[in-house]
């Protein structure tokens, strides 16, 4: 049977998880796109697929079909893809491992996606959000990541509380200023072994009383004639510096 109402009830919740106060309501979002929906899959977050009538996909779960024209009010992509799923948000868990990312107040889908790539690329247990940074199920930052975002722990927390968590944890915190930093190569090798890493808002960097907090600033030796990189490429760097 297939789906033709766009006042289909499970059509209007579709389109109703676009907006994140629903998501939020009902503890759910949507994936787009073959990769992000196998990766979706292997962490058993789907709770039913939804494809394009015609298209298969043999994974053993629950599914729907529906037309191209519902696909195409469900997607928020500028050519949807005929395959989809409807997933469960993440369990809400506690910090692990010894290497954390802080993100404060991050607020570009798509640097959140890159961040979250690169965290998972240079070995990061632990990624941390503060409570105003982007919605980690916005659509973009979920094709941003590629599905990376299920394979590594990502929380929310209020960030000026979890960093004196953290230092009661023996885990040293970096924060990032070009001014008064060291050279991040300059770190030893036990500095690599456990870390908190803080990166801030595009526009404004960390703030300044999260930057009070820390117990060492970094930065990237590079050409004087750049004032500065993006926020994703930056992180980028420091993450691969710190896996070293």
């Amino acid at each position: 049977m297939v789906i033709t109402s766009l006042d289909n009830e499970k059509v209007k919740k579709y389109r109703k998880l676009q907006k994140r106060k629903y998501r939020e309501e009902y503890g759910e979002f949507i994936v787009e796109g073959m990769h992000s929906v196998l990766e979706a899959f292997k962490c058993g977050l789907i709770i039913e697929l939804i494809l394009e009538e015609d298209e298969a996909l043999p994974l053993d779960c629950p599914y729907v079909y529906v037309t191209k024209e519902i696909i195409s009010k469900v997607s928020t992509m500028d050519t949807p893809s005929t395959v989809m799923a409807l997933c469960k948000k993440i369990d809400d868990r506690d910090i692990i491992g010894k290497k954390i990312l802080i993100l404060d107040e991050i607020q570009d889908p798509g640097n959140l996606g890159t961040l979250i790539r690169s965290a998972k690329a240079f070995n990061v247990d632990t990624i941390i959000l503060s409570e105003n940074s982007v919605d980690l199920y916005n659509p973009k930052v979920i094709r941003a990541t590629q599905g990376m975002m299920f394979h590594i722990n990502i929380i929310r927390r209020d960030i000026d509380s979890v960093i004196t968590v953290l230092q009661n944890m023996n885990i040293p915190v970096y924060g990032t200023n070009v001014n008064y930093g060291i050279d991040v190569r300059s770190l030893t090798k036990r500095d690599r072994m456990k870390y908190a890493l803080v990166v801030g808002n595009e526009g404004n960097g960390v703030r300044s009383q999260v930057g009070m907090m820390c117990d060492r600033n970094l930065y990237i030796n590079m050409n004087d004639k750049v004032e500065s990189l993006n926020v994703g490429v930056a992180a980028s760097i420091l993450l691969y510096e710190l896996d070293k």
